[in-house]
């Protein structure tokens, strides 16, 4: 172990709510100004809880892979979200974790990643023959309605119609922002008590338990075997023989719900915001679609063709990472950089400054989808480029995820374009992930 200091650098602290203030009022820029200011390790503390900032690639990989288990995942973050994820993928530990991982693994295995694709297509295909040329759209609230039904479809076995998908995206938003509000407080409030925030923040957790226990029971009822990942969760048995209970199913489906839509969505979201701003990158799309496509969808067998197309997801990914804030806590003492990390101390990795980094992305701030089509993926090193995580708890959907992401844009793009309003600008909103504030707003215009 290197020479251990006192403390890393970091900002001024006030009393009682330390650092939590500027955190709450305005993440990104915070934490990103502190990296610069202060270096690969800061010295934060929000509210009650010690924090390091780490922006560092190798210091990244540390945390995440290397020293994985002295790092869990009950952090600051994670003690705003228990009531939505209970104890579900995302957010358990140890062998508990382990276990759920092994069960929802094969649900990502490639071949059946792979014949999730045809109903990605179709259910694209048929999403946008409802636009109409010249027509006003919020094109996120487009993404996220779609997204959700291809999970509900290809991980659940079930359609939902309109109206319940309505519901869960006005639920989720609720959710959304309550947590939102949480970051800029010094003290947690238990969701037991009944401030407005709380109250809205129940209501849409319940409007989205209705949808996902209805999911199960019919399940239950009907006693169908689909093979798809409900399916598997159903027929999970424990070492001494028990299945998991309703609440156990609702954690790992709710995880997988929200999680396996709105990661797809915020890139696609994100990716049409960055095309209209870019007219050439959308041109260099186009004719990418025309040669590959002609005048047909796009299928699997296509994607190692659609170089371009996974391009601008990546990129999309890289500006604008949907988990743009990643947090540890410290469960075994240690140092990083030669720094103490005492146990309790909260480690925060940031892909929003990571993938912002001049040591390995040139220009860093602006949209270049070229710059993958030359192996950079494989030339970076672990822990620059994190959009899913790394290590052991590198996102499960992975696979899902990008095939959908590529399969999607390729639909819509090569009959649509996306048109921000002049001088529009979208900004990010930090919560559980990296919303656009207020939407994408549009107007899509169908160019063949």
């Amino acid at each position: 172990m290197s020479s251990v200091i006192a403390r890393p650098p970091g900002p001024p602290r006030r009393p009682l709510v330390g650092n939590l203030p500027e955190f709450g009022r305005d993440v990104l820029g915070f934490l990103s100004g502190c990296a610069t200011r202060y270096g690969d390790v800061v010295s934060l503390r929000l509210g009650a809880w010690p924090t390091l900032l780490v922006s560092r690639a190798d210091l990244v990989e540390q945390v995440l892979a290397v020293r994985y288990r002295g790092f869990h995942k009950h952090s600051f973050f994670f003690r705003h979200v228990t009531a939505i994820f209970g104890n579900g993928l995302l957010t358990s530990e140890g062998d508990f974790w382990l276990r759920q991982r092994r069960l929802v693994q094969p649900a990502f295995h490639r071949e059946r990643v792979s014949g999730y694709a045809s109903d990605m297509v179709d259910l694209a295909e048929r999403h946008c023959d409802a636009w109409r040329d010249g027509e006003r759209r919020d094109v996120h609230r487009d993404m996220m309605a779609l997204t959700l039904r291809i999970v509900v479809r290809t991980l659940f076995g079930s359609d939902v119609d309109e109206r319940a998908t309505a519901e869960v995206g006005r639920a989720f938003d609720e959710v959304v922002e309550e947590i939102a509000r949480r970051f800029r407080r010094p003290f947690r409030i238990p969701d037991s008590v009944p401030t407005p925030g709380n109250v809205r923040y129940r209501r849409g957790v319940r409007r989205i338990d209705r949808l996902v226990y209805a999911l199960i029971d019919q399940r239950r009822r009907t006693r169908e075997e689909r093979g798809d990942l409900l399916s598997l969760l159903l027929r999970a048995r424990d070492e001494d023989g028990t299945r998991m209970t309703d609440r156990q199913l609702r954690d790992e489906v709710v995880t997988l719900f929200l999680a396996g839509h709105e990661t797809t969505a915020l890139a696609l979201s994100w990716a049409w915001y960055l095309l209209s701003r870019h007219p050439e990158k959308r041109a260099g799309l186009e004719r990418e679609l025309v040669e590959v496509l002609a005048d047909r969808p796009p299928s699997i067998a296509d994607l190692p063709r659609l170089r371009y197309t996974e391009a601008v997801v990546n990129e999309s990914l890289r500006l604008f990472p949907p988990a743009y804030v990643i947090g540890r806590e410290a469960t075994e003492p240690g140092d990083l950089d030669g720094y103490p990390v005492p146990v309790g101390t909260t480690v925060l990795v940031a892909p929003w400054i990571l993938h912002r980094d001049p040591r390995h992305f040139e220009a860093p701030g602006e949209f270049r989808p070229e710059r993958w089509l030359d192996g950079l993926q494989a030339r970076l090193p672990r822990g620059a480029y994190l959009p899913f995580g790394a290590g052991p708890r590198l996102c499960v959907g992975q696979p899902f995820a990008l095939m959908e992401a590529s399969l999607i844009l390729a639909s819509v793009a090569r009959r649509f374009r996306v048109d921000l309003d002049p001088g529009r600008t979208v900004t990010p909103f930090p919560s559980i992930t990296l919303r656009p504030a207020g939407g994408v707003p549009a107007t899509v215009r169908r160019w063949r």
